[in-house]
């Protein structure tokens, strides 16, 4: 809209329907939004409006919150969600801690999507093969556009940690500062958002997909959790000794009983389970180590005042709102019902059948689907419609043949 017209308060507002439409554009049937296809009124947060550095042209993007014109949030709305997992925390004196890791490709740009992804020419006229993984080597060529990046996100407020070369080829990690989860969930959109437009004015493209190349690793959003005392600051993971406390264990107890449930959330597209099912240290289950890798719920190593539980199930294409979300109400619902976890793992390990997670997205939409949890948490018009929304774009892949089918199963029959 026009600058006139929001600085004077102008109402933005949308049909009900958007918040279920597909990756690929279409809708699942209005039952699930409501056959009237009411609207809803986009209210912008006023911390997290932005102009866009990028931008040759003064633009500013607004965050905005999805309300229903009666006032209230709209349990479609992750952001919505996210906000109400929040507020369950503060009724009861705590305060959620989260940050994010991002993981993601910068490749040239893929105008034949049947061809796979390439890494960018390099300095040196030769394309990166896998071998700069924690390289300080800047032959990618890639600096100009690191260098957007970083006075893009100045510009914007977003924070940053550490950036380095993670293990795919031309795949990069962001460490974001650790803060409010739903600051967090923003400045995780943001970033992408960033991320995607200043690569294109390189000449470039960034890819988000869990899974963009085969035989690489995939990338991967893991969440850091803490949980901190409203008043005192007091991380409640630690006692007065730095030893792990009842609400720690419970808090992992809880993340164990919700993953796979949740696991549709955390891994949303058929691509997610490309990265699950080839781990290369993305672990496809709900065990809890000791800086083991492995597991999906790692314990880094650190002082009693940064204790954290990590999630590492949510791919780089996961909805930061929901993800982290979805991750915060399990444990909170594990620390209210007291859940003990199982035993950690260390080492190699067998994981148990009872904390494997589904590994495809149907099986994962089915857990969903069936889920009291869900339905306690996340209310059943939102997981209702969700389902529905993934459901069809499955659908739509499945209406596809693969290339490797058409290459090995043509001559088998």
């Amino acid at each position: 809209m026009t600058a006139e017209g929001f600085l004077e308060g102008r109402r933005l507002q949308m049909a009900r329907g958007v918040m279920l439409q597909c990756i690929m554009g279409g809708y699942p049937p209005a039952r699930f939004y409501g056959c009237d296809d009411g609207d809803l009124a986009l209210v912008p947060d006023p911390a997290q409006i932005h102009r866009l550095p990028w931008s040759q042209q003064p633009r500013a993007l607004a965050i905005c919150d999805a309300d229903e014109l009666t006032g209230e949030s709209s349990s479609l709305s992750t952001r919505g969600q996210l906000k109400a997992v929040i507020a369950r925390y503060a009724a009861v004196g705590l305060a959620p801690v989260v940050a994010t890791e991002l993981e993601f490709f910068v490749f040239a740009p893929n105008t034949d999507s049947t061809q796979p992804f390439l890494p960018p020419t390099g300095l040196d006229g030769r394309r990166e093969e896998g071998h700069s993984a924690f390289s300080v080597s800047s032959n990618n060529g890639l600096r100009p556009f690191f260098r957007e990046v970083y006075e893009c996100m100045a510009a914007l407020g977003l924070p940053r940690d550490t950036f380095m070369h993670e293990m795919g080829i031309s795949q990069f990690e962001i460490n974001l500062l650790h803060g409010d989860p739903l600051l967090l969930a923003d400045q995780t959109f943001l970033f992408k958002h960033l991320l995607k437009e200043v690569a294109l004015k390189h000449g470039l493209i960034v890819v988000c997909m869990a899974k963009p190349l085969a035989h690489t690793p995939g990338s991967s959003m893991h969440i850091h959790q803490s949980i901190i005392e409203i008043g005192t600051g007091r991380n409640v993971f630690s006692d007065e000794t730095g030893q792990p406390t009842a609400a720690f264990r419970h808090f992992i107890g809880g993340q164990q009983a919700g993953m796979a449930d949740f696991t549709a959330l955390f891994a949303p597209n058929v691509n997610s389970y490309q990265r699950l099912c080839h781990p290369f240290a993305s672990p496809n289950n709900a065990c809890w180590s000791h800086d083991n890798r492995s597991a999906g719920l790692r314990i880094p190593a650190s002082s009693p005042v940064a204790r954290r539980v990590e999630n590492r199930l949510p791919g780089a294409d996961a909805n930061p709102y929901l993800a982290i979300a979805a991750s915060l109400a399990c444990g909170l619902y594990g620390i209210e019902h007291r859940l003990e976890p199982d035993e950690p793992v260390q080492g190699e390990f067998q994981v148990p059948d009872k904390l494997s997670l589904p590994c495809t997205l149907h099986a994962a939409l089915e857990r969903l689907k069936r889920s009291h949890l869900a339905i306690e948490l996340f209310g059943k018009e939102f997981i209702e419609g969700y389902v529905a929304s993934k459901t069809l774009e499955l659908t739509s892949f499945l209406d596809e043949i693969t290339p490797w089918e058409r290459r090995v199963l043509a001559a088998q029959a």
